[in-house]
């Protein structure tokens, strides 16, 4: 987890760092549920095959000027002269780490990763700069922003494209404008932008079905600060859109917080309080996945409806792997089921999907690990 000892400026307001970590620590899980009380996390006997490869340093760092104010962080590392590889982090707003490049082996991989528009070390960063954050973020800008990238780089066509959750949406308009300049696609926890899979997740309460608590505290905070809580229960993006955009810092962190630690505690199969602890704490992690994700929600994924399933046929000439977990109660099943179905319809002659029993959403789930690893070995031996 990256921490940015620097003062953050809010208009009139200032923040260290330090200061709103100690603000955060007790106010910001006010509307955090508690994780399951379930000793299971301690299990050790599950034992998958495969994990990730061991960490790597990077030869290669910069920043590209993509336009609009925008700088985005990059790095590369493994093969210089290996298969092309390139990691779609989630969110919006997420980030990646070194951890990113794990999934993929550096002997045969030329590995790259890089933040995404207002995020991690790309700049502006959302929480130092929220206006300038969002000057041209939206999915044809930050599709337009791989293939710079690519050329910025001299690859002339990515190998792999791999991206979970948010990523996983990206890695698909990107592929579909863009067809002929990639080989292969891994896809984890699937998310498509349908209506039903927006409002399940924060509209309409559908993980109340499985994490009552979560839903419930992600609704308590909107009805605690709310001056006419009967308009703004129909709304509840457009609630939390409001409070993120306040001139008031506080009210800010705390909507950021009550909305990131909603999705984190329903993320995985067994949550880890610290992990959340921290990311609440850490501005430059906290503000841009919460503003990101919401102006994005706000708006469909800045698509059209249906958009990526009904373009699917642009892709099927590609690798496709789809790693879902079947507890997966941020991005449903569902959704990974439609895109594989579409997929064989278009006569898509190499896409596995493979549901993997006892993982939920986050990319750190053992068995997703697993999946995910076996798909970029396999694609290693098959373009190699």
């Amino acid at each position: 987890m990256r921490v940015f000892d620097r003062v953050l400026l809010f208009g009139s307001s200032i923040l260290t760092a330090e200061s709103f970590a100690a603000m955060t620590s007790s106010e910001s899980l006010n509307y955090v549920s508690k994780p399951a009380s379930d000793a299971a996390s301690q299990n050790s006997s599950v034992k998958y095959p495969v994990e990730l490869y061991p960490e790597i340093d990077a030869y290669e760092e910069g920043m590209l000027d993509v336009g609009d104010g925008h700088k985005l962080a990059y790095d590369v590392s493994g093969n210089p002269t290996g298969i092309p590889a390139v990691f779609l982090h989630g969110g919006p707003g997420g980030g990646v780490s070194p951890r990113s490049r794990r999934f993929f082996d550096p002997k045969k991989y030329k590995i790259v990763i890089f933040d995404q528009r207002g995020s991690g070390k790309s700049s502006p960063n959302a929480s130092d700069d929220l206006e300038g954050s969002l000057v041209g973020n939206n999915t044809p800008e930050l599709v337009a922003d791989i293939d710079k990238l690519r050329r910025h780089l001299k690859i002339d066509k990515w190998g792999v494209v791999l991206g979970g959750s948010w990523g996983s949406t990206l890695a698909l308009a990107y592929a579909q404008a863009y067809p002929n300049d990639m080989k292969a696609l891994i896809l984890r926890g699937v998310f498509l932008f349908g209506n039903d899979e927006v409002d399940y997740l924060f509209t309409n309460g559908g993980t109340y079905g499985q994490s009552p608590a979560a839903w419930e505290s992600y609704c308590k905070y909107i009805e605690d600060s709310s001056d006419d809580w009967e308009r703004e229960k129909k709304n509840l993006l457009g609630a939390y859109w409001e409070r993120l955009n306040s001139g008031d810092l506080s009210v800010r962190n705390a909507a950021a917080s009550a909305f990131v630690g909603y999705e984190l505690s329903i993320s995985k199969t067994y949550i880890d309080s610290a992990f959340i602890e921290e990311c609440l704490a850490t501005p430059s992690l906290l503000i841009p996945f919460a503003v990101m994700e919401v102006q994005y929600m706000r708006n469909n994924g800045f698509m059209h409806r249906g958009q990526l399933l009904e373009n699917v046929d642009k892709i099927s000439h590609l690798k496709v792997a789809i790693c879902h977990g079947r507890a997966d109660y941020v991005c449903q099943p569902q959704a990974a089921w439609r895109l594989y179905k579409a997929l064989q319809k278009e006569g898509c002659k190499d896409v596995n999907l493979e549901i993997v029993a006892g993982a939920g959403h986050s990319d750190s789930e053992p068995g997703l690990v697993d999946a995910m690893v076996r798909a970029s070995d396999k694609f290693a031996a098959e373009l190699s």
